[in-house]
């Protein structure tokens, strides 16, 4: 990074120790041009698919967009306890009171979350990870001390309305870390113009079916399969409350339940969505998806360029085309970027 392009104050007074956030210094358009630059660099070392990549769209919120934040809590031995952020060199916990990129209710509750934490602790607790978030109404709840303290009630669920739709997830149930820019990518992916009333759209790894109930109006009908049970009991609520019959949610693995869905309809009428994990599919499931050759189009959303031009690869050199890349700006103010992905076997 150049001398010239350090020129702002951070907003974070433990910026530069804190290990999450890294661009606080400098300007967004700046931050912008390094991601992109970093991800063609990936992308052309391994593929040959940088003339399909669009520019990186923006976040609306660069601070204040984060709906949870995962802290830790640590109770020396003289009984003092700190609740915090990991340190950039991975040891020890760095105390806060705030933290600018998560929304402001979260943010706010950080003191109180100490509290209500060492009020919780047993003898037995000298650690423990703590999970704090919110939704759209500004609710937040907080787990991560005792046995289901990540459950929530269903009246406790948190939301965010997408499509004139809520869409609810709970304390211990995958979600999309910055709600702001939701809808941002629900307006590229219809603008795609994949979908039609003959569409079976297949929502992989589904979750609490986020992507299922945001474009369902625009589909024949939605399949979702997961094998997370609490994020299975919470897509199962989200069809419940918006009473759709032409939603089904399959709990198990997408390897054991695609092919039965896939051998009844023609690859014309099909398109998936896979959102995997950090870490990218593992090889197994990569190596199952890349043999669904009747599935017509596939949406590939990654939040790490690492592990999606490795995936990427191994789509490519199984025959599938990559028509589009395009990234968005789901993390300011830190080295992530989450990336879509359209291509077709």
């Amino acid at each position: 990074m150049s001398s010239e392009s350090i020129n702002m104050q951070p907003a974070c007074s433990v910026f530069g120790t804190c290990g999450g956030c890294a661009y606080q210094d400098i300007e967004y358009e700046q931050e912008l041009k390094l991601k992109s630059e970093q991800l063609q660099m990936l992308l052309s070392q391994s593929t040959d698919v940088t003339s399909s990549l669009s520019e990186v769209v923006p976040s609306p919120c660069i601070y204040h967009y984060r709906h949870r934040l995962d802290l830790k809590l640590k109770k020396t031995k003289e009984g003092k306890v700190f609740v915090g952020f990991t340190p950039r060199e991975g040891r020890g916990v760095i105390p806060v009171d705030e933290c600018p990129i998560a929304m402001k209710p979260v943010s706010e509750f950080i003191p109180q979350l100490k509290i209500q934490a060492e009020a919780k602790l047993t003898p037995k607790y000298r650690q423990a990870n703590l999970v704090v978030r919110c939704g759209d109404d500004a609710r937040v709840f907080w787990g991560g001390i005792g046995k289901k303290s990540l459950c929530l009630d269903p009246d406790d669920y948190l939301w965010t309305e997408i499509n004139e739709r809520k869409i609810f997830y709970s304390l211990d149930t995958f979600f999309q870390a910055n709600l702001s820019i939701l809808p941002r990518l629900f307006e590229e992916i219809k603008a795609l113009n994949l979908f039609d009333k003959q569409t079976t759209f297949f929502d992989l790894y589904g979750g609490v079916g986020l992507f299922g109930i945001g474009l369902i109006d625009l589909v024949k009908d939605v399949v979702l399969i997961e094998n997370c049970k609490p994020s299975v009991a919470l897509a199962h609520y989200n069809v419940s409350y918006h009473k759709l019959d032409n939603f089904e949610v399959v709990e198990g693995t997408v390897e054991q339940y695609l092919p039965k869905f896939l051998d009844r309809l023609n690859q014309s009428e099909t398109v998936a969505i896979i959102d995997p994990p950090r870490a990218g599919l593992s090889e197994d499931s990569l190596k199952f998806i890349v043999r669904q050759k009747k599935i017509g189009q596939l949406l590939y959303l990654s939040c790490n360029p690492g592990a999606l031009v490795r995936d990427l690869r191994g789509f490519i050199q199984g025959g599938w085309v990559v028509d589009k890349v395009m990234p968005f700006d789901f993390f300011p103010r830190t080295k992530h970027l989450e990336t879509l992905v359209v291509m077709k076997p």
